[in-house]
């Protein structure tokens, strides 16, 4: 019980056990009963136990496993205790009980990760324990990029299952780019009718002179992504849509070239972009695109409802890398800058970002954008990833607004983890696990105050060099697994943090990525099939900027 990834808050260990048997009941009290579906099945599937319903607690009586509140504990806190009565989770919230499912999960060991039982002998016993645990922010999170590289369903639903194993509680799912759309918007059928395909597809860096030949693409139906959020709430995961705005946004003008700067370039030639890098060809900043926009986001809130979680109110509306040399050279953007009675394009751009903040926040829900979108002001609902490096969040928490951490030279998992040669497709500076371990999210100028403006962090998986699952799990793992902890728990200080201790633990989380197909990063380096030699990266030497 000592290789719990991430560690509880407290452990108390006994000196007996729990052992489930095929009469082994599971009782799960009122407002617990997804929980209890959930955990019965994938206890069933790994262990072969039937795990039969029990009526009422005392049916739990020895080797059974009790699910119930306890509205004294907070949100998301539970209490796992394994004694001679048998298994008791409680929780102060339905997510409470499910991560204390997760605790109980690892105790039973890392084939209780698998699909099916590996022998119907097995006896499957739960250490006498007592374990009190909550988490220490309320957003744990993954970005990942399904615009870059598309990820089908399966792929997405699998992710949930790996962030649900991990505690993490939001997906930040990012769902347009330049290389392409990926969510179906009914009013605009051309936004994935020709927006969810590209030609060709750059191998590597964009400097590489490699090229996929075969049209990539895909795109998610609005039943999709029902079953996508659907699926994420049975797993106590909120997620946040992200429609990219102004920037990143060639894929919308290839389908809609009106929605570009058609006095500055030809947009009807446009094509879904296929390569990499930041682009020129930007949102024309006017009313008809704020209509089409508006348009976009009436199915984006219809499809993701606020009700699906803790962090579901919020739509991401990227507001990043926004070039302004097409606004510079348009007219009809200078004539706008004019009858706005702005100053300047970043003016400009605020003034865009603010538009859908009020639109949002009329409709109950709240915007949050990246931390370009400090620049020209910033109304006081919306929030900010702060991702080049700790200033924008710094400046947000200090003007009021809420933050999700995540810098890129901490928790971007398309960073390479090793500067050896046979690192994969090597992009940015080495961030190792070590690393990511030693992440504070917190940056220690905050006052009191302005520190719980900080909602927790997040990693974020960037998919330029990522073709397949195999890739982004490779990115992604074990690297995560040091994340969820930083998220999760109480550590100390990152000088002071046992990484040492955390590697120990990590030799059995390792055997329960293999139980769960994950395809990580070895700690002794790239296997011969995950290495990708003759394909150029943008390695940077060094260490990364501290701030």
């Amino acid at each position: 019980m000592s290789d719990l990834i991430p560690a509880p808050r407290s452990v108390v260990a006994g000196s007996g056990e729990v052992r489930l048997t095929a009469h082994s009941r599971l009782y799960a009290d009122h407002g617990t009963e997804g929980v209890g579906h959930w955990l019965r099945t994938v206890l069933w599937q790994a262990t072969g136990l039937p795990l039969r319903e029990g009526r009422e607690l005392d049916d739990t009586d020895g080797d059974g496993i009790g699910l119930v509140l306890d509205p004294a504990l907070g949100p998301e806190e539970y209490r796992l205790v394994s004694d001679w009565s048998g298994v008791l989770i409680t929780g102060g919230d339905a997510a409470g009980v499910f991560r204390g499912a997760q605790t109980l999960r690892q105790l039973l060991g890392p084939d209780a990760f698998r699909r099916a039982p590996l022998g119907r002998d097995r006896v499957w016993t739960v250490p006498h324990v007592r374990i009190e645990d909550s988490p220490r922010f309320r957003w744990r999170g993954l970005m990942l990029d399904v615009a870059r590289h598309f990820m089908p369903k399966e792929g997405v639903l699998r992710y949930l299952d790996l962030m649900a194993a991990h505690k993490l509680n939001v997906l930040h799912f990012h769902l347009t780019d330049d290389q392409g759309w990926r969510i179906e918007i009914q009013r605009y059928p051309k936004l994935t009718g020709t927006g969810s395909w590209r030609a060709r597809t750059k191998i590597g860096h964009r400097a590489s002179p490699l090229w996929d030949d075969r049209p990539h693409g895909g795109h998610y139906t609005r039943e999709d992504i029902r079953e996508i959020v659907a699926y994420a709430a049975e797993r106590h995961i909120s997620v946040v849509p992200e429609i990219d705005v102004p920037g990143h946004s060639q894929a919308a003008i290839a389908a809609y070239p009106e929605l570009g700067n058609s006095d500055v370039i030809d947009t009807a030639s446009l094509n879904v972009w296929d390569t990499w890098g930041i682009n020129p060809n930007v949102l024309a900043p006017t009313d008809n695109t704020l209509r089409f926009y508006e348009g976009v986001l009436e199915e984006v809130l219809e499809l993701f409802p606020a009700d699906a979680g803790p962090f579901s109110p919020f739509v991401h509306i990227g507001g990043d890398e926004c070039l302004k040399d097409q606004w510079r050279a348009s007219d009809a953007a200078q004539k706008q800058i004019g009858n706005l009675g702005l100053a300047d394009e970043d003016a400009l751009q605020s003034w865009f970002i603010g538009h859908f903040d009020k639109w949002l926040t009329a409709r109950g829900r709240r915007l949050i954008g990246w931390d370009e979108i400090l620049e020209g002001g910033l109304a006081p609902g919306a929030a900010v990833s702060s991702w080049r490096g700790y200033t924008g969040g710094v400046a947000a928490a200090r003007a009021g607004h809420d933050v999700v951490m995540c810098p890129q030279q901490y928790v971007y998992l398309d960073y390479r983890q090793d500067a050896g040669p046979d690192e994969p497709v090597p992009i940015g500076y080495v961030r190792t696990l070590e690393d990511v371990y030693r992440f504070e999210p917190v940056p220690p100028e905050l006052t009191g105050e302005e520190a719980a403006r900080v909602l927790g962090t997040q990693a974020n998986v960037w998919t330029e060099v990522m073709e397949d699952q195999g890739r982004v799990d490779y990115q992604v793992f074990p690297r995560l697994a040091a994340l969820c902890e930083v998220a999760w728990s109480d550590l100390p200080a990152p000088a002071d943090r046992d990484f040492a201790g955390f590697e120990r633990r990590m030799s059995t989380h390792y055997r329960r990525l293999d139980a769960l197909g994950v395809a990580y990063r070895p700690p002794t380096g790239p296997l011969p099939w995950q290495r990708r030699p003759g394909v150029l990266g943008r390695p940077i030497d060094g260490p990364p900027p501290g701030r």
